[in-house]
């Protein structure tokens, strides 16, 4: 939304914290520059969305959304709004929509990731390989040296 469609006079400071107040009979234009959820706080308010509209003919992109509604509005649509209510005021918040991005690996670089962790595997199989080893000799030296020895009866 531009700094220039809401002048910090509409904005509502004592009655809905965070919120804008449209004056009834009052009418506000909408340019976001980035796509955005325009949520009503309170009161009862008239959309009208600029074209092209897809839905049945008698469909002008006109809306009314009351407290606790919200709608969509995509970066560069024009959007009307208005008090439906003469004489009471209403007031909305405006939400950016979050941009979500989808990373692209290149190629080259799925590539050296693979053989760097395969890398890393056959070193950690090395390691284990050698701890185990070493383990299994330590086992077998104390096994022979612990053995008891047999006693041998002397004779009478």
């Amino acid at each position: 939304m531009t700094a220039l469609t809401l002048t910090q006079s509409q904005q509502s400071a004592t009655v809905l914290p965070g919120t804008w107040r449209l004056e009834g009979g009052k009418a506000v234009t909408l340019r976001p520059r980035e796509d955005g959820v325009l949520r009503i706080a309170h009161g009862q308010v008239w959309l009208t969305f600029d074209g092209p509209h897809a839905g049945p003919l008698n469909d002008l992109g006109d809306r009314v959304l009351a407290a606790g509604e919200q709608a969509r509005v995509r970066a560069g649509q024009r959007l009307v709004l208005e008090s439906s209510q003469r004489g009471a005021p209403a007031f909305f918040s405006w939400d950016f929509a979050p941009q979500v991005q989808t990373v692209r690996t290149p190629r080259l670089q799925a590539v050296a990731q693979s053989w760097g962790e395969l890398q890393l595997a056959l070193v950690l199989t090395a390691r284990a390989g050698w701890q185990l080893l070493a383990a299994v000799g330590a086992l077998a030296a104390t096994g022979l040296r612990a053995r008891p020895q047999p006693h041998r009866c002397a004779a009478m």
